[in-house]
């Protein structure tokens, strides 16, 4: 048991959000009954309903019988875990709720621990990130504050602003009260458990990091596609669209996974200097190569949507072909493609590897049919496949695509753990290899931004709900 998880206190903003009912309460629930947490700890939620704390104990018991019904298998642990529930009432924008939660923390001041180590968790809108910041800094609650010994960490949801210019902005608000050894930025695709064999699988296997670049490499997809729409999400995605909400983060974090260079060690400095290395490199888009680099499209019916404008623009499909100009990976393209109301919900990179340099089982064009493939898939199913090239029986010799796979629920018995597991305990336990730093949020933005200017007056293409987006796309992955 790590000492960071014994005698705490997490404050949860944000008590009655979808994200605190599906994910956080659970996975708190859950960690506690593995004896994951331990000793004296504590969970505030803060919210702006009035609230005791027996009828906030009741909500959440509520949100967890609802969303994880299975994890409920002892009824006496399962009321320790709420009786360690406590709730304060606080207009997020205004400085009196944190001096009614600072009262809340100091109450326990008969265990040290219990009120000196703070995990503030926003599970909130991202604009009110600098209005939680700033008065808890005012309350003397910071991580910079020296009225009470301890740790102080901060977990910040995604999005982290909605340009370069907020970007930099949020990071100086946060900075002003939290160093950036104390800030967690999450996204949760990096918890995943494929999305964390990334790293194993490349560099733990001979067989494949030698050919990991630009000489054996053709070119590497990465997929996220949802075959559902925007749901009751219409203000969000009018403000942000798919570029902002998916290729950001989730997107351009899977391609510095799958192209970081070796780490030095696997501290969390040495791996995130690695992967905000890609980022860096990365070619931006201008408007001499934005033609052949971008594809946006809307779903038909996207403009029927609640909260969405008749006449909008926004995007809800992408593909984008970027190039990483670095050592290894000079002129091999990585497509990102994501959108809603595509054919099916996968999420998934493939590496597709160069043809051998003769073809003797075939027309010289067949190799695209059996090219050498690693396919990660990250969801539904977790699983690494290969295909290569066999000889069909018969006669003739013609070549087919086989597959060799390996599934994580068929071969390990036990579960893995979920990504809001995995990423509650890490920011516990202060480990930030998972979580995403300043430099690399500034370096995603300002290729996004690049990309957005140049689209900035083009309408996104429209295409069919259940197809794989607007027919161009197709082209931009022809390339590859």
């Amino acid at each position: 048991m790590h000492a960071d998880r014994v005698d705490f206190t997490i404050v949860l903003f944000g008590a009655s959000s979808d994200l605190a009912a599906r994910k956080l309460y659970p996975s708190l629930y859950q960690l506690a009954r593995w004896g994951q947490l331990t000793g004296e700890y504590r969970i505030i939620g803060v919210g702006r309903n009035d609230l005791s704390h027996e009828e906030y104990r009741l909500q959440v018991a509520e949100k967890i019988r609802s969303f994880s019904p299975g994890a409920i298998d002892d009824e006496t642990h399962f009321a320790g875990f709420t009786g360690r529930l406590f709730y304060v009432m606080a207009d997020i924008e205004h400085i009196e709720g944190y001096f009614r939660l600072r009262n809340e923390i100091m109450y326990a001041e008969g265990k040290p621990g219990v009120c000196s180590h703070l995990l503030f968790y926003l599970s909130t809108p991202p604009d009110l990130a600098p209005h939680i910041v700033r008065n808890l800094h005012q309350a003397g609650l910071g991580g910079k504050e020296m009225s009470c010994s301890g740790w102080r960490k901060i977990v910040v949801e995604k999005p982290y602003g909605s340009d370069l210019k907020t970007a930099g902005e949020l990071n100086a608000v946060i900075g002003s009260a939290f160093n950036e050894d104390q800030i967690f930025r999450i996204d949760h695709y990096l918890g995943k458990e494929t999305v964390q064999n990334i790293l194993v699988f490349r560099f733990s296997n001979g067989i494949f990091e030698p050919l990991w670049n630009r000489h054996h490499i053709a070119g590497i997809e990465i997929t996220i596609a949802e075959n559902f729409g925007i749901r009751d999400r219409g203000a969000f995605y009018e403000h942000a669209g798919l570029l902002r909400d998916i290729i950001q983060n989730h997107g351009l974090q899977l391609l510095a996974s799958v192209a970081m260079e070796p780490p030095v060690d696997l501290s969390a400095d040495a791996v995130r200097d690695e992967k905000t290395k890609v980022l860096r490199s990365i070619r931006l888009v201008t408007p001499e190569t934005v033609d052949r680099s971008v594809v946006l499209g809307q779903y038909e019916g996207y403009r029927k949507e609640k909260q969405v404008d008749p006449d909008s623009r926004t995007e809800t499909f992408a593909a984008v072909r970027f190039f990483v100009d670095n050592w290894r990976w000079k002129g091999v393209p990585f497509l990102i493609r994501a959108g809603k109301m595509l054919a099916e919900t996968v999420t998934e990179i493939v590496i597709t590897f160069a043809c051998p340099p003769q073809n003797f089982f075939g027309p010289a064009e067949s190799c695209s049919y059996t090219a050498n493939q690693v396919i990660l898939r990250i969801q539904p199913e977790e699983t690494i496949a290969i295909r290569f090239g066999v000889k069909r029986p018969g006669e003739l010799v013609i070549t087919d695509p086989v597959y060799m796979k390996f599934d994580y629920r068929d071969t390990f018995s036990q579960p893995g753990m979920t990504p809001y597991h995995r990423l509650l305990l890490d920011a516990l336990d202060g480990n930030q290899m998972n979580f995403i730093r300043q430099d690399s949020v500034e370096y995603s933005w300002a290729i996004i931004d690049a990309i957005r200017e140049c689209m900035a007056d083009r309408m996104p293409e429209v295409y069919s709900a259940g197809s794989w987006g607007p027919p161009a796309a197709g082209e931009l992955k022809g390339s590859i």
